[in-house]
């Protein structure tokens, strides 16, 4: 029978590349202990730009029992980022690159038995041409960060080396409410030196483990074969997987007999369901419509980047599951196997990708990496229910025009629609992808990461957008896959603006967004980007270096931010009511505004113990005017009565003679959505008509175009000023055009501007 045996335990590491390292007598007695999972940049990682990336070596003594021999033996790995070579007994096993899939490596011919072994594990998370990510605005945590372990098989068994998955895959052929028709197809290996004969046996158990069909075949496989075998089962008037409604699971037991022996078993849980999307209703689950209200995750956490353990993601489901969210983008790349199973136990309805993100290889252009790394996710999470999206690209756009990365993108998506044509294929598109491209009808359905509000526009400017998208491309389903804005609970403003990175402008931008896309019903899913603050090495915002801090629960996950409550109050059953603001205890106003979140129909306000105000609210947003306060300290009570239950929520404001300046973002231009990187030119006159032809430079380029030309380079240092390109997030930009940026940001981009950049950069030919 397979065992499973844990390798967690007594590794030594060392943060440095070392050579000879994986020779089995090589001394580590020096070496740091450790324990998986592990992550070099914990705390680097998420503390300014710079954190290591290099190569670094573990390395772990094993034995294996003499009972074992005659079996075969792998190694696995649940998640190391990002390139990984593989040493047992100093012997190379391989090597695998990307950082989020589990992969696995036969080990049977080079173990010894009974006496010492020694696995010795190089793990690089530099950024090669070959592997991705290449760039995105994410720290890449390096380390083993999940599992290891050991997996005895027979010798015939259930494929452990098919990219990393479990060898066995339950297709959803035609489900309905009356039957469910699926093909369980295995892929069953033959390791040992002889012809073997076993029977496949499965049986489909119900949710209390009462058997509903069973399938059985014989299958005869010789040395060294591995054959694909297919065993049709019918569930009649099945109980469908209905999302958060009712996630129900079934389970399929697979089991080779010879003889009387069972020689190998897995337990697959599973579930069945069918959905669709309308460009017009959005999606629907089994028939029914189904808002996904969905929020977006990162894995990392404070001082533990990836290194996290399964109390830590059963915590971030619990946040998923109060705010009342019912679906997750697991972004940009591929999550736990643990994460996928807790989103099949609560009903999530999730969007998986890999991370194909922001610039495609300037040099491997057939996306091989991008490739296995796709096939690694759909095989390894076939079974999951709550999959319904695969993700194919994030964002590529930004690194420029370039027909290789459309090609990749249509390759992407033949791939998966070919390894899994039961699911919607998808991808995120960058802002500035108009609205008639090509790449909106490249998958089978769409979604586009938009951040007015934030880094363009007005909150309010997402209106005119999505009706504008929606008229041109009214048999496109759409969705907005990420959208959001800056939120430090340290920072405080009564009069809350783009910018200023406070609480405050960060509830009131989603009440806005929110309620825009609640009047859309042909949007098929929104999600918050982001559920919780992440490490972003390259980031410095309002004074927190190497975060991302759009979440709605801050990065330690100790604190939910004003809006986690907007949209629990929107999305949730659960009764409650939230006073906003807290954390702005000290008020040097003589009355304040007080705004509360809360699903109940009425709120009462009590100041000081008084009653103030009892307001009705449809929008799940009560606010109270002109509330009074005295010296000192003052106690705001929010009460709502509903079915028999008290709702209660407290907040304490000191009034104060002066503003507290702790409150105040270290930033500056308050309200501009656009740092302001330029000199207004100084021009005389009107402005003279310009001629611009394909063969010299201009505004519409690109900035790594312009940049790659000497002249035109001088022309950007003198407008936007030489440090321009030292900023940490250029590389992620290089794909806009100026024009685009002039669009996003035109009180800064004014046609003066622009007629100047123009000017000169037209007077710089293309082909000199």
């Amino acid at each position: 029978m397979r065992k499973t045996i844990g390798m967690n335990e007594a590794w030594k590491f060392i943060r440095q590349d070392v050579e000879q390292a994986e020779r089995k007598a090589f001394n580590d007695e020096h070496w740091q202990h450790v324990t998986i999972p592990h992550t070099w940049n914990a705390i680097d990682g998420a503390n300014g730009y710079e954190y290591y990336q290099g190569a670094c070596w573990y390395r772990k003594t094993f034995s294996v029992e003499p009972s074992c021999e005659g079996n075969r033996l792998f190694i696995e790995f649940q998640g190391s980022n990002s390139i990984t070579d593989v040493y047992v007994n100093g012997q190379h096993l391989g090597q695998h690159k990307g950082g989020y899939a589990t992969f696995r490596f036969d080990v049977t011919d080079v173990v010894t038995y009974g006496t010492a072994n020694v696995l010795a594990v190089k793990v690089d998370n530099t950024v090669a041409d070959d592997v991705y990510p290449q760039k995105a605005d994410f720290t890449f945590y390096g380390g083993i960060y999940r599992d290891v372990n050991m997996v005895v098989t027979a010798p015939v068994h259930f494929d452990l080396m098919d990219y990393g998955s479990q060898g066995v895959y339950i297709v959803q052929e035609q489900v309905s409410k009356e039957k469910a028709k699926l093909n369980i197809k295995t892929i069953v290996v033959n390791d040992g030196g002889e012809e073997k004969k076993v029977n496949l046996w499965v049986d489909i158990y119900d949710a209390n483990h009462q058997i509903v069909t069973y399938a059985t075949k014989e299958v005869v496989l010789t040395a060294g074969e591995s054959q694909t075998v297919e065993l049709p089962c019918i569930i009649d008037n099945p109980t469908l997987w209905q999302g958060r409604k009712n996630p129900y699971m079934y389970s399929a037991s697979l089991s080779l007999i010879s003889f009387n022996d069972t020689i190998d078993a897995l337990s697959i849980p599973f579930g069945v369901r069918y959905f669709h999307v309308d460009p017009e209703k959005g999606f629907f689950l089994n028939g029914e419509h189904l808002p996904l209200h969905g929020v977006s995750r990162h894995q990392d956490r404070k001082d533990m980047g990836w290194a996290i353990s399964e109390k830590e993601q059963v915590e971030d489901m619990g946040y998923i599951r109060e705010i009342g969210a019912s679906s997750i983008r697991l972004a940009h790349y591929q999550h736990s196997q643990f994460f996928y199973d807790l989103c099949d136990q609560e009903g999530m309805v999730v969007w998986a990708e890999i991370p194909f993100i922001s610039i495609m290889s300037q040099y491997e252009l057939d996306g091989i990496n991008a490739k296995q790394q796709m096939i690694e996710l759909i095989r390894q999470n076939y079974n999951h229910p709550s999959i319904i999206f695969w993700g194919i690209q994030n964002e590529i756009q930004i690194g420029g025009e370039r027909p290789e990365v459309r090609r990749l993108v249509r390759e992407l998506n033949a791939l998966t629609k070919k390894e899994d044509p039961t699911r919607l294929t998808t991808m995120a598109n960058v802002l500035f992808v108009n609205e008639e491209d090509e790449y909106n009808r490249m998958t089978d359905v769409i979604g586009y990461n938009k951040y007015y509000g934030w880094y363009h526009g007005k909150a309010e400017d997402f209106a005119p957008w999505l009706d504008k998208f929606h008229r041109i491309n009214p048999d496109v389903a759409l969705c907005i896959s990420e959208y959001g804005a800056e939120g430090i609970v340290q920072y405080h403003s009564a009069d809350p603006k783009v910018k200023d990175y406070t609480e405050e402008y960060h509830a009131l931008f989603h009440e806005i967004v929110w309620k825009t896309f609640a009047e859309r019903p042909f949007l098929w899913a929104t999600y918050v980007w982001n559920m919780f603050d992440f490490g972003a090495n390259i980031r410095d915002e309002g004074g927190v270096k190497g975060r991302n801090n759009k979440g709605l629960v801050t990065y330690d996950r100790k604190i939910k931010k004003d809006a986690f409550y907007m949209y629990k109050a929107h999305w949730s059953d659960d009764k409650f009511v939230h006073i906003t603001s807290k954390r702005h205890v000290d008020r040097a106003e003589s009355s304040m505004c007080v705004k509360v979140y809360s699903n109940c129909k009425e709120v009462t306000l009590y100041i000081n113990g008084i009653e103030f105000q009892t307001k009705i609210s449809d929008d799940k947003v009560f606010i109270f005017e002109h509330v009074p306060l005295m010296e000192g300290m003052n106690e705001i009570r929010a009460v709502s009565a509903e079915d028999n239950d008290f709702y209660v929520d407290i907040a304490k404001f000191n009034k104060v003679d002066e503003p507290n300046p702790s409150y105040e973002a270290p930033v500056e231009e308050k309200g501009e959505e656009v740092q302001n990187w330029f000199q207004m030119p100084d021009l005389d006159g009107e402005l003279e008509e310009l001629h611009i032809t394909d063969d010299v430079y201009s505004t519409r380029c690109t900035f790594k175009e312009l940049f790659e030309n000497e002249e035109a380079a001088a022309v950007l240092h003198q407008f936007l000023g030489e440090s321009f390109r030292e900023r940490p997030t250029y590389s992620m930009t290089q794909g806009f055009k100026i024009d685009t940026l002039a669009e996003m940001a035109p009180d800064h981009f004014t046609d003066k501007l622009l007629y100047a950049l123009n000017r000169e950069l037209t007077r710089i030919n293309k082909n000199k």
